[in-house]
């Protein structure tokens, strides 16, 4: 199942982060996974949140630039190769992972792991095929 996530463009200086995450929280909006990618003048932070657009609009309003992205949420077996199985089943499709992270929280006693794909669809596809389980957008975002 297909999943939302917000990118938010923010300089890299001392508070911004706890600026956005300050403006989430003020908003009751919850953090469900993240990451961020940074250089020496900005961030990308990468967010699943359990209100994906209502968030996007406050931090817009709020002078942050917010993009969306659909991305897949993956449920690995959490012991050697488990990511492996995945990534394998990806790669012999001829589907390649623009990005991954791992879910901050594991609903399972597997581990979560969330993927951005160039062709979302098939992605999907290729993984179920493999026996590989898509976390629906309840368990996902702790709903």
């Amino acid at each position: 199942m297909k999943i939302n996530q917000i990118s938010i463009f923010i300089e890299n200086t001392k508070g911004r982060l706890a600026d956005v995450c300050s403006i989430l929280g003020d908003n009751g909006i919850n953090i469900r996974a993240l990451t961020i990618a940074e250089s020496p003048e900005f961030g990308i932070l990468r967010v699943v949140l359990d209100k994906p657009e209502e968030a996007k609009e406050i931090l817009k309003k709020n002078g942050f630039i917010a993009t969306t992205a659909e991305i897949v949420a993956v449920e690995v077996p959490d012991e050697p190769g488990g990511l492996a199985k995945a990534l394998k089943a990806l790669a012999g499709n001829n589907i390649n992972v623009e990005y991954m992270y791992g879910f901050v929280e594991k609903a399972t006693d597997k581990a979560l792991m969330v993927f951005k794909f160039e062709n979302i669809d098939k992605a999907i596809s290729v993984l179920k095929s493999n026996g590989i389980n898509i976390v629906d957008k309840k368990t996902a975002l702790g709903l």
